[in-house]
C-alpha cells in the first residue's frame, strides 16, 4: 500500500485553513506577511506562496495587491433569475459604465450583425457593500439603445417589452485578468459565467450579456414552461 506524504506546502495550507474554519483566524483578519509566515514555518518564502494559492483557490484568503492577504468574509449566496441580465437584490448596488465600438469576433457573432456594426457596451458591476458580486457586459446594437434605457426602474436586472425570447449559455471556467481583477479573486477560483442572448418577435437579437460571478457564492435558476405540443402529449 503506498503511503502519500503531505508536502510542506499542504501541510502549511492545512494549518492556516484550520485556524480560519475554527474561527481562530477571523473574517477580515490580516495574515502576517509572506517573509514572517515563512520564518514562522521554517520554509522559504515560494512555499508560503504556494500555500496561499491553495487557500485563494478555495476562497479562503483573498490577496489585495499592496496590502496583504486577508481572510476572505463568509459571503451569503445570490441568485441569477433566468432573463435578468445581472443578479438582483435591494442589497446590491449596480455601477455602469458605458461605451461605443464596433462588433467584432465573438460579440458579432452573438449578436449576429455584419462586421464593424456600431454597438453600445454597457460594463455593469454589482457590490454588496464594498465586495465585487458580479461583472457583466451588455452589448446592444447602437439603434436599439435609447437613453431611456438608463432610466429604466428595471435597468439592468431586467429587459424591456421588446424581447420575447433569451437563449443562455452556463459554463463554469477560470475569470479573465480582467474578471480576477474586477472581482478581486484569485485567478484559479472558478467564476459561473451565463451568455445570454435576446431575441424580439421578428427572430432579430436586441442585445448580448456576458456575465461573471464567483462559482462558490452564487446560484442559477431556470424556469421551464411546457410547449404547447408537450401539453397536448401528457393528456
Amino acid at each position: 500500500m503506498t503511503t502519500t506524504v503531505p508536502t510542506l506546502r499542504d501541510t502549511i495550507a492545512k494549518d492556516l485553513r484550520t485556524q480560519i474554519t475554527t474561527g481562530h483566524l477571523k473574517p477580515g483578519t490580516r495574515l502576517p506577511s509572506e517573509p514572517k509566515l515563512a520564518a514562522h514555518y521554517e520554509v522559504s518564502t515560494p512555499t508560503i506562496r504556494q500555500a496561499l494559492a491553495l487557500l485563494q483557490a478555495e476562497g479562503l484568503i483573498e490577496k489585495t495587491h499592496g496590502k496583504g492577504n486577508f481572510v476572505r468574509p463568509t459571503l451569503r449566496r445570490i441568485t441569477y433569475t433566468s432573463g435578468a441580465r445581472i443578479p438582483f437584490t435591494p442589497d446590491l448596488q449596480t455601477t455602469i459604465r458605458t461605451a461605443t465600438l464596433r462588433a467584432r469576433g465573438h460579440i458579432r457573432t452573438l449578436l449576429k450583425v455584419p462586421p464593424n456594426t456600431p454597438l453600445t457596451e454597457f460594463h455593469c458591476t454589482t457590490y454588496e457593500g464594498e465586495t465585487s458580486r458580479s461583472v457583466a457586459r451588455i452589448y446592444v446594437p447602437r439603434d436599439l439603445a435609447p437613453a431611456a434605457h438608463l432610466g429604466s426602474c428595471t435597468w439592468p436586472s431586467g429587459r424591456n417589452a421588446d424581447w420575447v425570447k433569451a437563449q443562455e449559455t452556463v459554463t463554469a471556467r477560470l475569470p479573465t485578468p480582467e474578471e480576477a481583477t474586477t472581482l478581486r479573486i484569485s485567478p484559479t477560483r472558478t467564476v459561473l459565467t451565463i451568455t445570454s442572448v435576446a431575441i424580439n418577435s421578428t427572430g432579430r437579437v436586441i442585445e448580448a450579456v456576458l456575465l461573471a460571478l464567483p462559482s462558490d457564492a452564487a446560484d442559477a435558476v431556470f424556469t421551464a414552461h411546457p410547449t404547447p405540443k408537450e401539453r397536448e402529449m401528457d393528456r
